[in-house]
């Protein structure tokens, strides 16, 4: 089994940006990669924990204050922090520990824009959908004390689970066996979606409460594109819960199409991310890594998208996260090293874009 295709049946290529580490069609000579300028806008540019998770490569976890410094040297403006454990888990963060969180950022200058909550409120079972509506308390209670804006939300996350220490999406995202529809095989996909409009208005009011605006993703299963993100936020009407429109996840990225969803969510775009792999050619220019499982081997076109957000006045983040097991050629695990070389070269490509120097 070749490389690409083995991490197409381990699940990498169903990362939470749905983005993996395959260098696939990749020139060093060619110019469709590299993205200009665009005019400068407030885009700020973050680093989302999950990158340092210590799922995902070899080595271990960074702490709080560890990925804080690291986003400091690197040049990134804020962190997004995920609330799962070792970093983010509001359950193990007593007063003490947020005090902590809090010092770090204030120590190197950083924001902190955004809380992830990595829930799923698709399930039929009312027992299932209590916890998650729980957690996400909790998770707007830990943005407020850490002096976050919003609560990222999806609508049906499956999760990451961990084999032979490892995060990998195949147990819960796979395309041969397991699927959203057999998960829960006597439930509608009509039934699922309105469970999870019931429950977006509850995290509406928790927002409210806390004073936190929730941000839906537009972000599979059950959603099926930025259209569906936009439809439920819409039904669900509460100036307490927005938008996180997210440009790799996109279901077709053809110019007219991204600029269509773009100017109709409008100022109900909160917050935003950005993915993949990055190489740095001869000439010393930085390029996306081509994958070919991935939006037909298209890179998304990432200064059109920063030129759209300014056009409908966005002045959010635009926060990377590398979300998917790094493996080497040899199907060994990549080491933290090459995380932190992925991590400098994404806010240097990012920033000759958004046209913020680090």
């Amino acid at each position: 089994m070749n490389r690409r295709k083995f991490l197409e049946t381990s699940g990498a290529a169903a990362g939470a940006a749905m983005l993996g580490n395959v260098k696939v069609g990749q020139s060093e000579n060619s110019s469709s990669t590299v993205q200009k300028p665009v005019a400068p806008g407030k885009i700020k540019i973050g680093l989302y924990s999950i990158t340092y998770g210590g799922i995902w490569y070899e080595g271990p976890a960074l702490t709080f204050d560890e990925l804080c410094r690291k986003a400091k040297e690197t040049g990134f403006d804020g962190v997004e922090l995920d609330n799962k454990r070792p970093m983010g888990n509001p359950m193990d963060l007593d007063q003490r520990k947020r005090d902590e969180m809090k010092n770090s950022l204030s120590r190197y200058g950083l924001e902190i824009p955004c809380v992830a909550a990595n829930n799923d409120f698709s399930s039929p079972v009312p027992e299932h959908r209590e916890c998650q509506l729980l957690m996400v308390r909790e998770t707007a209670r830990l943005a407020k004390d850490l002096g976050a804006k919003f609560v990222r939300l999806f609508a049906a996350w499956p999760g990451v689970p961990i084999h032979e220490g490892v995060g990998t999406y195949d147990l819960t995202r796979g395309t041969e066996f397991y699927t959203f529809q057999r998960q829960y095989p006597y439930c509608t996909r009509l039934d699922r979606y309105n469970f999870v409009k019931e429950c977006l208005k509850e995290t509406a009011k928790m927002g409210e409460e806390y004073g936190i605006v929730m941000a839906l993703q537009n972000h599979a299963p059950l959603i099926r594109g930025w259209k569906d993100t936009y439809d439920l936020v819409r039904e669900v009407n509460s100036p307490w819960l927005k938008i996180c429109l997210d440009l790799p996840i996109f279901e077709n990225l053809d110019k007219d199409y991204v600029a269509n969803a773009v100017r109709t969510v409008g100022d109900l775009q909160v917050h935003s991310h950005f993915g993949g792999e990055y190489f740095r050619d001869s000439n010393g220019v930085i390029k996306p890594v081509v994958l070919d499982y991935y939006a037909g081997g298209k890179i998304p076109d990432y200064a059109h998208y920063i030129g759209l957000m300014n056009e409908i006045g966005y002045n959010g983040y635009f926060t990377f996260e590398l979300c998917h097991p790094v493996l080497n050629e040899d199907h060994t695990r990549g080491g933290i090293e090459y995380v932190h070389n992925q991590v400098k070269l994404a806010r240097e490509y990012m920033g000759n874009i958004v046209g913020s120097k680090a």
